[in-house]
């Protein structure tokens, strides 16, 4: 039997993390933890209890708040991969939402939040056999992880992504809103102070500005055979 290995990948939004995490996850046969996914999730909690909004976070009240959050993530045998449970619901489709990636960010800097979230991440990840994407894998959640990766992209393809997904997912939105919350996105998540988006320093960098699903998973591959083997 091959050893088993932690996979953290770490990036900028609208990298396409995600989709090299679930795709290295059914190959491997590894459990994909979708770590932004459960910022997500307690932002659509604070924003559902007012909480936070566009203008203004009640950053105490949320704190108060946290025992009451419960996170889950449930096999979807037909998608093939975990989706989202909040406090016993699915919310899947509404943590996608352009709103919420409005509020996901302010909401994600809050310390006491990412202790709560990490420490959660940490415990998912003890018996190794794992992918996690996310903003601190490789620095805080995981630092000895075995192979860590760092996606990045220019804004502007990143927000042609997201705004493509939008779209096709039926949403109204202007490619300009688009572009405006990546790179407001980049901002508050470089500049924080709890655990700011950085490149691990034995992170493997991978621009994916003009570089395929396809060609990415190959070489991601050979970078995870090798490590398994080792």
């Amino acid at each position: 039997m091959s050893k088993k290995i932690i996979i953290a990948i770490d990036g900028f939004s609208s990298t396409g993390k995600s989709t090299i995490a679930k795709l290295l996850a059914k190959k491997y046969n590894y459990i994909y933890v979708d770590t932004g996914a459960m910022y997500r999730a307690v932002s659509l909690f604070a924003k559902q209890n007012n909480f936070v909004g566009k203008e203004f976070l009640h950053k105490d009240k949320l704190i108060n708040n946290l025992d009451n959050i419960t996170l889950s993530f449930q096999f979807n045998k037909e998608l093939g991969f975990a989706e989202m449970f909040l406090n016993g619901q699915n919310v899947e489709k509404e943590i996608r939402t352009l709103e919420v990636s409005q509020l996901v960010s302010k909401v994600a800097a809050i310390s006491e939040i990412r202790k709560k979230l990490v420490a959660e991440q940490q415990k998912m990840g003890e018996n190794s056999g794992i992918v996690m994407d996310g903003r601190d894998i490789g620095t805080v959640v995981f630092p000895e992880a075995e192979l860590k990766l760092f996606m990045t992209a220019s804004a502007d393809k990143r927000a042609t992504r997201r705004y493509k997904e939008l779209i096709d997912r039926g949403e109204k939105v202007k490619f300009e809103e688009i572009l405006f919350n990546v790179e407001e996105r980049d901002r508050i998540d470089s500049t924080r102070e709890d655990s700011p988006l950085m490149k691990a320093v034995d992170a493997i960098e991978f621009d994916n500005s003009d570089m395929g699903i396809d060609e990415q998973f190959e070489r991601i591959c050979a970078l995870v055979d090798r490590k398994i083997l080792e």
